[in-house]
């Protein structure tokens, strides 16, 4: 039935083979045994001073007290698999109750496949396997993907007939969703629809969501007879891992709404879904909850709060957080590495680093994302060069897209456009269209029309459905005034089908997130929002401001560019944060797309004559807008 493996961790002596009573021995403890002292899940010392006793009560020999020493470890959080099976090779002749906490054990090990081995050698000595032994084993099959030997034990379950044994089918629902094949975890849940308990929900729910089913795992959700802390985390989490990050929170919501306590996990994964969405309040509310709870500072929660307030633009009570930790791993190093460099923070980024080697870690290749796109925000090219040699030299890590991205980014920004085009040019495997994007942003800054113009036409060949490679083309020629060529590219936008994507930044305010696209008049208060932004421009003019139009895309006459670009997104979000927030309260403000020049300009002048703290967020990394100055120094 099963097929032959390479030779087996486990092996059994002859006699144990041959004897007609191999794992048959009873299962009874005695009532005053050395075994009643352990506790429900016992740690592994706990189960050691226990089998001490047993050795020294001159109890070793007794098949029916090392059983229960296996099933203390298989219920043990942590089981070292060369000390379960040594004790299991002690018993002459296991019995089933052995047998299976064996599995058990090899489930949880780094060796589960040898439970199959086990389980052939159970069915060797014709030994009927009850429904403990295809639980275990269909765990061992799942945590080792092995869909094979998963699908006879599944064969073996149907014809012993313990299909309708709820346990039984929850692990088989289990293994199929972890190997991929969640349409058999789909039949054997509908086979039976008076056998299941709120683990079979959750195994199809999860098996759903680890398919990016969301439809459908929201279908499982609401069907739900009865739903526990596991449905809602699965649930969160899917939408959380499938981007659907306001439907994730909005579901974290309702679960608090109905008084439930919320796991580690939800925490962890509201958290997650706020930095991504740069919501202080909605992480701050999570924050609230793990003090109120008494949560543990974990290592996970730690660096998700780390990585939450640097994403949600409070790099302070990030590195607050961080230096309290009371144990950090490597990804919580990273987060805040990562933290700094997003707030152009490259000299702190650099120095944490040297930190984190001191310390005794080695970096990943995450790490030096890190570490480059710090030098790149500040536009440290010596020290990038420095760093990117390292990398492979010393530390041996394989040099990926992401890290091209951030050299290119940094030479182009500075200026050293040419020898990022021999960066690209060297490079072994073929250059993701991203850097040469990346190097055509740099030639709309330094205004290299001919380079401009020769990367831009290549990007359009390489994929002439993207909107962004002809708006960033059309965007040099309108810095340069060849409002011929911006007609000509815009033209050729409109026939491959494609348009600009939509730029919109985001406030949250009032327990509310309110969204502004440019021109936007859809929002509730947008006559007031417009009223006040005519405000804002009159102060800012009085105070000096003058319009940086060049990056209009349209050859119409100044007064009208001027118009266009104070209606920019995050314009009209500021208005409405000077609106709701408290005089002298910090704005934050999340954008999808890069910071224009203008806005950059206008936004520092808001600062200064309003004594505003401005948080502005966009695709790249975060501007702190305030005494009429910004964090990047002009340079992003």
């Amino acid at each position: 039935m099963f097929a032959k493996r390479p030779k087996p961790l486990l092996s059994f002596p002859k006699q144990q083979l041959s004897n007609p009573h191999f794992f048959f021995f009873s299962t009874h403890t005695t009532l005053h045994s050395p075994l009643s002292s352990l506790p429900p899940r016992p740690s592994i010392n706990q189960t050691k001073q226990v089998h001490a006793q047993i050795i020294v009560s001159g109890l070793a020999a007794n098949a029916s007290f090392t059983g229960h020493l296996l099933a203390s470890l298989a219920l043990s959080p942590s089981t070292p698999f060369a000390y379960s099976l040594s004790i299991f090779q002690t018993i002459q002749y296991p019995s089933l109750f052995a047998s299976n906490n064996m599995i058990r054990c090899l489930a949880k090990s780094e060796s589960p496949r040898e439970s199959v081995v086990l389980y052939s050698c159970i069915l060797g000595r014709n030994l009927i396997p009850n429904n403990h032994t295809y639980t275990f084993l269909l765990q061992a099959c799942s945590k080792a993907l092995a869909i094979c030997e998963g699908a006879q034990v599944h064969a073996h379950v149907v014809k012993l007939g313990f299909c309708e044994d709820v346990f039984v089918r929850n692990a088989l629902i289990h293994l199929y969703s972890a190997c991929c094949r969640v349409e058999c975890s789909k039949r054997v849940f509908e086979e039976n629809d008076h056998c299941r308990d709120v683990v079979t929900w959750n195994s199809m729910l999860a098996g759903f969501v680890r398919d990016g089913r969301i439809g459908d795992a929201e279908k499982v959700f609401d069907e739900m007879p009865e739903r526990d802390v596991i449905s809602w985390s699965t649930m969160i989490m899917g939408y959380v891992q499938n981007g659907q990050l306001e439907e994730g929170l909005e579901c974290f919501k309702e679960m608090r709404e109905k008084g439930l306590r919320p796991n580690e996990a939800i925490l962890v994964t509201v958290l997650s879904a706020s930095a991504q969405m740069g919501l202080l309040e909605n992480g701050r509310l999570a924050h609230s909850i793990v003090d109120s709870l008494n949560f543990p500072m974990t290592v996970s929660l730690g660096t998700a709060l780390v990585d939450m307030y640097a994403k949600c633009g409070c790099i302070e009570q990030s590195k607050l957080l961080f230096h309290n930790m009371p144990r950090r791993d490597i990804s919580s190093w990273n987060a805040m590495i990562c933290g700094l460099a997003s707030h152009g923070l490259g000299k702190e980024a650099l120095a944490l680093f040297e930190r984190f080697i001191d310390e005794g870690f080695h970096p990943v290749s995450v790490t030096f994302i890190g570490v480059l796109n710090a030098c790149s925000r500040a536009g440290l090219v010596n020290e990038g060069r420095h760093y990117f040699k390292l990398m492979t030299e010393k530390y041996d890590i394989e040099l990926e897209m992401e890290h091209y991205g951030c050299m290119v980014d940094l030479l182009s920004r500075a200026g050293f456009v040419d020898e990022a085009v021999e960066l690209i040019e060297k490079m072994q495997a073929p250059p993701d269209p991203v850097l040469w994007a990346t190097l055509l942003g740099a030639c709309k800054i330094h205004g290299s029309v001919e380079l401009g113009e020769k990367i831009g036409n290549k990007l359009i060949q390489l994929d002439p459905t993207y909107d962004g490679h002809y708006v960033q083309l059309a965007s040099i020629y309108a810095k340069a005034r060849k409002w011929e060529d911006v007609v000509r590219v815009r033209r050729l936008m409109v026939e491959q089908n494609t348009n600009k994507v939509a730029g919109w930044s985001l406030i949250e305010a009032q327990g509310r997130v309110h969204q502004f696209v440019a021109g936007d008049r859809e929002h509730e208060r947008s006559l007031e929002i417009y009223n006040m932004l005519e405000t804002i421009g009159t102060r800012i003019a009085e105070a000096g401001y003058s319009p940086k139009i060049s990056s209009v895309l349209h050859d119409i006459g100044e007064e009208e560019k001027e118009n266009v670009v104070k209606e920019h997104s995050e314009r009209l979000a500021i208005a409405y944060g000077m609106l709701v927030t408290k005089v002298g309260d910090c704005i934050r403000i999340v954008k999808n797309l890069r910071v224009c020049e203008d806005c950059h300009e206008a936004s520092k002048m808001i600062s200064k004559v309003f004594d505003r703290e401005i948080i502005v967020r966009d695709y790249s990394r975060f501007h702190h807008f305030k005494e009429g100055k910004c964090s990047c120094l002009d340079y992003w």
